[in-house]
Formats: structure tokens, C-alpha cells, sequence
């Protein structure tokens, strides 16, 4: 089996290159002396050859720079000066933002290939864009609506009455129901998206389901991580913010409300109607209680359990969680305390023994 490390193997990615070195810089909104250079792709420091493009953005990778062949290197201005002679520098304030759009450039993504597939089984009250393309297998329902330049993967099944906005990615073995889609909207391979919300009544006989009767909105721009769940409403809608980023496998449930530009890491799960403010970010496996809210840029890290409302720009962590600095506190008093009674333990071993 082929061990070497390829960036963008053709195999399975189509690249743009070569690009000119202009055309790199313009790309990357970047500053670079010219040069008469050609580049036909992207890779790390440590692989890269004269023909490509490469990047740094942390200061601990600073010997890989040092020792790179890359032909053009993206850096902020303050490592301009440590490119080597043999590379072109081109010189960013945000290099990371800069190698995104560098290697979109080389790497676009596929163009939809517009039309139905034979296999695809699509209801003749679907209204589906003649830039679209439906999958292999797809199920398309009655009524929904599929936008300009979306593409559904293969074995998804869009619901009755979906809407679909323009340029969305469904990828294979999607369900979406009971859902409104903005623009832009991508859900990885395995996303379900509309199914009931976990609503019971509890009973002197036992569990009476509670019918969910709202539906999913997910407006534009966001991007939902593979076997991720979102459930629709009870009676409110289920919402995610525009611009919003869900890792893999996360658990929405009913009701909640997401607000613009959030993150949620992967194995994280919210409870019925709760609310997150813009921009807040919830580390791998935090786990949060039904009905509070979590306020505008709040940072939650990973593993924390949220009991109550966290306010406004908090960074808080722990099971329940609490303000990160009194949480480290705590954490830094038990270990001087179990080392005291460490101590004590040994000397008291000495002295008997």
C-alpha cells in the first residue's frame, strides 16, 4: 500500500493549478515581491516542494520553516524576514485565512453536475432547479423545493414540503423533514435533520408521546458535521443561526435556539429549549440541561456539564460548570492538599516503618 504523504491526491480532488504566483497573492489577499513563478499546488512546510505553496501561522513550526522548499511561503509580516532565500514570501495579517482561500483556489470545489438521476425517486409535486442535481437514489418528496446549484448526495431523502435555498450540499444518506433551508447550507453524509423531538408525558400507565408539531430552520451559511441530529419543534421551532458551524456527531434537540456563528465540537448535546446567544463556542462532549441560555460569546470547555444560565462572554468549564478561573482554583487546591496528605502519609510510613 502507498505510504507517502500526498496533499490533494488526484485521485480524489480535482485541482485549478497551476496558478501564477500574482494570482496566489490576489487569492491569499496577501503582499508578494513578483516573481516569475508557477505553482501547482499546496502542502505542509516539511513536504513541500518549489512548485508549491505552503503556510505558517504558529511560531512553534518556525525550524520547519527555516528548512522548507516550499517556492512560496504565507506569513504574517512579523516572520517575513525568516523565509528562506530559496521562497517567496507572501505576507498577510491573517495567514490561516489566507491558506483557506489559497487553497480553495487550487482546490474548488466539485461543480454540481446538473439533472436527475435515473435511479433518483422524485415526486412529480417536488419543484426541483434545472441546476440542480439530485443523486443516485435520492427521494425527493411531495411539494419540497430544491434551489439553483444544490446538490443531493446519493441515498438522501429530502421530506414533503422541504425547502431547499440556493447552493446547498445534502450529502449521502441525509434525511431532511419538517425543515427550512437557507443558502449555502451543508449537511455532512449522515446528518438527520426534522425527525420527532424526545417529548413524553409520563403517566400513571406508563409514556403518552407528546406530538412535535414545530418545525427546523436553519438559516444560511451553516454547516452540520456527519450523523449529527437536529430535532424539530415541539411547538416552537428548532433554529440554527446563520453562519453557525456543527461538528460530527452533535445532538439538537427541540426547541433550541442557536444563534449566529456559533460552535459546537463533536459529541456535544443540548437539551429542549435552550438557547445560545451569537457567537458562542461549546468544546468536544459538553453536555447542557434544558431551558437556560448561554449568552453572546460565551466559551464553554470541552467535557463541561452546564447546569444554569452562563452570562454574556463567560468561560466557564467543569461538571457543573463554573467560571473557568474558580475552577482551576479548585483544581490547584485539591492537588496541594492531596500532596500534603501525600507527605504526611510517607512520613508517618517512615517513621513506623
Amino acid at each position: 500500500m502507498e505510504r507517502l504523504e500526498i496533499a490533494g491526491d488526484p485521485r480524489f480532488f480535482d485541482t485549478s493549478g497551476p496558478q501564477t504566483l500574482a494570482a496566489v497573492a490576489d487569492a491569499a489577499q496577501g503582499q508578494a515581491a513578483p516573481r516569475r513563478l508557477m505553482l501547482t499546488g499546496v502542502a505542509p512546510l516539511q513536504t513541500a516542494r518549489p512548485d508549491q505553496v505552503s503556510f505558517l501561522d504558529n511560531r512553534k513550526y518556525a525550524s520547519a520553516l527555516a528548512a522548507t522548499q516550499a517556492g512560496a511561503v504565507i506569513v504574517n509580516p512579523e516572520m517575513e524576514s525568516r523565509v528562506p532565500d530559496t521562497a517567496v514570501a507572501i505576507v498577510t495579517r491573517e495567514p490561516y485565512a489566507a491558506w483557506a482561500r489559497t487553497a480553495a483556489l487550487f482546490f474548488p470545489r466539485p461543480p454540481v453536475r446538473p439533472g436527475i438521476h435515473p435511479t433518483a425517486v422524485v415526486s412529480p409535486e417536488a419543484v426541483i432547479d434545472p441546476t440542480a442535481e439530485v443523486g443516485p437514489m435520492a427521494i425527493v418528496g411531495a411539494g419540497a423545493q430544491i434551489g439553483v446549484r444544490c446538490r443531493i448526495g446519493p441515498m438522501a431523502v429530502i421530506g414533503d414540503g422541504v425547502i431547499l435555498g440556493r447552493d446547498c450540499r445534502i450529502g449521502a444518506h441525509v434525511s431532511v423533514s419538517h425543515a427550512l433551508l437557507g443558502d449555502r447550507v451543508y449537511l455532512y453524509p449522515g446528518v438527520r435533520v426534522g425527525q420527532e423531538g424526545f417529548g413524553f408525558a409520563i403517566t400513571s400507565e406508563g409514556f403518552l408521546d407528546v406530538p412535535q408539531i414545530g418545525r427546523v430552520v436553519i438559516q444560511d451559511d451553516v454547516e452540520i458535521g456527519a450523523n449529527s441530529c437536529i430535532d424539530r419543534g415541539s411547538l416552537h421551532d428548532t433554529v440554527i443561526g446563520a453562519g453557525s458551524r456543527l461538528d460530527n456527531l452533535v445532538q439538537i434537540a427541540h426547541n433550541v435556539k442557536i444563534g449566529r456563528c456559533c460552535v459546537i465540537v463533536a459529541q456535544s448535546g443540548i437539551s429542549g429549549s435552550t438557547t445560545l446567544e451569537d457567537f458562542v463556542m461549546l468544546g468536544g462532549q459538553v453536555g447542557v440541561v434544558g431551558h437556560v441560555r448561554i449568552g453572546k460569546g460565551a466559551k464553554v470547555a470541552a467535557q463541561s456539564g452546564v447546569i444554569n444560565t452562563v452570562p454574556a462572554g463567560a468561560e466557564v468549564m467543569g461538571s457543573p460548570s463554573e467560571p473557568m478561573k474558580a475552577y482551576l482554583r479548585g483544581v490547584a487546591t485539591l492537588r496541594r492538599l492531596s500532596r500534603r496528605t501525600s507527605g504526611r502519609a510517607d512520613s508517618t510510613d517512615s517513621m513506623t516503618g
